[in-house]
């Protein structure tokens, strides 16, 4: 099963190959550094072009569901769905919260984690796991909170990990969600969902507006 990983939910997007006959299930990953959405396609043709596999040999695309960048989610999905359009491949939604705690444990980080994302608005998404040497499980689900929650799990002796944390958390440590990871985690699954199901993870109640009704202009 050859698999395409995006993972577009933080300013260090990237995208990775993985083919089940790589030794230790390892992924061909190529990295962008803070682009627009308008260079994804891009970004696939040099990981495709690295790893000599074709278009046409995808099976499975998964994507980073956030939360995080939601401009960047939205145009994974969207390209997601398109490919799913054109050559019918199997889909999976994952975790970036997820895929972070797998980054952190295959660079070598173990014990208690807190995975933070920064949500705006004074808040962090927030989820906790355990790591060991070779596999890790969440503890705490992800959920959003304030910075005094993420500091009270820094005084826990968890260490707080995450997307360009440092700033607001002294000792915190970056770890970026990698499509690599990405790649590993979706190998494992095999809950493929239909394209109108991949949804970003945005734990806020979505509130809209109707707007007003058209004015009517007089002859």
């Amino acid at each position: 099963m050859k698999i395409l990983a995006l993972e577009f939910s933080s300013s260090q997007r990237s995208v990775a190959v993985l083919r089940p006959s790589d030794a230790e299930h390892k992924a061909e990953e190529h990295q962008v550094v803070d682009t627009g959405s308008g260079q994804m396609l891009g970004l696939i043709e040099q990981v495709l072009r690295q790893t000599g596999i074709e278009r046409e040999e995808i099976e499975v695309v998964a994507v980073g569901l956030g939360p995080g960048s939601y401009t960047g989610i939205r145009g994974a999905i969207a390209l997601a769905q398109g490919w799913h359009l054109g050559r019918q491949v199997r889909l999976l939604g994952l975790s970036s919260a997820d895929c972070m705690a797998a980054q952190a444990c295959a660079e070598g980080l173990a014990g208690k984690v807190a995975v933070t994302i920064d949500a705006q608005r004074g808040e962090f998404y927030l989820a906790n796991y355990e790591l060991s040497p070779t596999s890790w499980h969440e503890v705490q689900v992800l959920r959003l909170a304030t910075p005094a929650a993420v500091l009270d799990c820094q005084r826990q002796g968890q260490v707080v990990i995450g997307p360009e944390v440092g700033t607001a958390f002294p000792g915190a440590r970056t770890v970026w969600p990698r499509a690599a990871a990405l790649a590993r985690l979706a190998l494992l699954r095999n809950n493929f969902v239909e394209p109108e199901e991949l949804q970003p993870i945005y734990l806020r109640q979505t509130a809209f507006v109707k707007a007003a009704p058209p004015r009517q202009v007089p002859d």
